[in-house]
């Protein structure tokens, strides 16, 4: 997964377009990407070829000096390093300036020195790394072909445009499958919601950048009552959360609430809608990018800046959110009817009050009579345009 990362990184910065990555019948790895190649060039620092200094020094990754990555997935920089040090060897190939670039290492040293073993197309660049993972560390070096499978579905749809193919040689009969997204993360929702009945078309998408955090979310509602919410930071899944997520939700629930308070949908006398309640049915990717123009101490880091994630994720989307509502858009009035019918369902079960039960039906009742116009209004427009439209010819 390191080596992927760090193509991936590639891919982030614009130079990379493929990512091939093979498991071999010995179960080693081999990782292939088209981007600039490791540098080859004698590190002035250490009097070694970069590339070396890259796979024998923690914190020599492209992530760290002036040049390095705006986005990084990885390790920051110990990725490449570590695991070399946990196989049993390892060879990297660059091609760069015209030529093939090779060498070796066993247990994280270095066995044979860097040397030119071919030459290339002097427009081509690019990495390969294969790698045995050692089994004197390792209880398991048996790759899971469908956990590979899953995690590199996933970065393609979270990396737009690259393509991305995972291939098994160990058995008689390969197996090769390829992963290419140009839609992104929306594409990421509609995979979510395959199976189910969406409650409108349009997956909706919300970006924008903010103090050099890049923040890109997808979410659609379908029929079902359970929420498939996924959060990721720079590419990498954020399974227990965090302030983008929390931005979001509270971005999501105060801008449903705003408009069914506006719109009269909810009474001064009623509660608001539950944050659980709007996002019953809801599958969603959030993925925010902290750029890295800064180093160390000042890069994006602390309480403070956990914060300022939380703000700007939660003004990224309830602009869009707003903007949808503005414009009266149908699938909104959708949601407001479906969550004013949970809560009429929830009071019903829980109060056997005629009065309340009244009430939470009148509600339902309302936001339905608001959907209907919406839906004719909707319907006399498209009329109209047909109308206008045959005129002309």
């Amino acid at each position: 997964d390191v080596y992927k990362r760090q193509a991936v990184d590639e891919a982030l910065a614009g130079y990379c377009d493929t990512i091939d990555v093979q498991i071999n019948e010995d179960n080693s790895i081999t990782v292939r990407d088209d981007g600039r190649g490791i540098p080859t060039d004698i590190n002035t620092k250490t009097g070694k070829p970069a590339v070396e200094v890259v796979f024998t020094v923690l914190h020599a990754g492209g992530k760290f000096g002036g040049g390095g990555y705006k986005v990084s997935g990885g390790l920051h920089g110990v990725g490449a390093s570590v695991v070399n040090a946990l196989s049993k060897w390892l060879e990297v190939k660059v091609c760069r300036g015209g030529k093939v670039h090779y060498q070796k290492y066993e247990y994280g040293k270095v066995v044979e020195p860097l040397t030119v073993i071919g030459d290339c197309n002097p427009d081509f660049t690019g990495t390969e790394v294969k790698f045995l993972p050692d089994d004197t560390i390792f209880e398991d070096t048996v790759y899971d072909y469908k956990t590979l499978e899953i995690r590199l579905r996933e970065t393609a749809f979270l990396t737009k445009n690259l393509k991305i193919v995972l291939r098994d040689v160990r058995e008689e009969k390969p197996i090769e499958k390829t992963f290419h997204y140009e839609g992104g993360i929306k594409e990421f929702v509609n995979y979510l919601n395959k199976g189910k009945q969406e409650l409108y078309d349009d997956v909706i998408y919300c970006e924008g950048t903010v103090n050099n955090v890049y923040v890109e979310v997808a979410m659609q509602h379908n029929d079902s009552y359970t929420e498939s919410t996924y959060s990721f930071v720079n590419n990498i899944t954020t399974p227990e959360g965090g302030t983008h997520l929390t931005g979001f939700r509270n971005a999501l629930t105060k801008c449903f609430n705003d408009y069914a308070r506006t719109n009269k949908l909810l009474k001064d006398s009623e509660p608001n809608l539950a944050g659980e309640d709007i996002r019953e049915g809801l599958a969603a990717i959030v993925d925010d990018f902290q750029l890295r123009v800064r180093i160390g101490a000042e890069a994006v880091n602390g309480n403070d800046d956990r914060h300022v994630i939380f703000v700007h994720v939660l003004h990224v989307c309830a602009q869009v959110l707003n903007a949808l509502f503005e414009r009266r858009n149908i699938l909104l009035c959708k949601l407001c009817l479906r969550h004013a019918a949970i809560v009429f369902q929830r009071a019903n079960r829980r109060d056997n009050d005629d009065a309340v039960r009244l009430e939470a039906r009148q509600t339902a009742l309302d936001v339905e009579e608001l959907l209907r116009a919406e839906v004719s209004a909707e319907a006399g427009l498209r009329h109209a345009v047909v109308a206008q439209r045959h005129g002309h010819a």
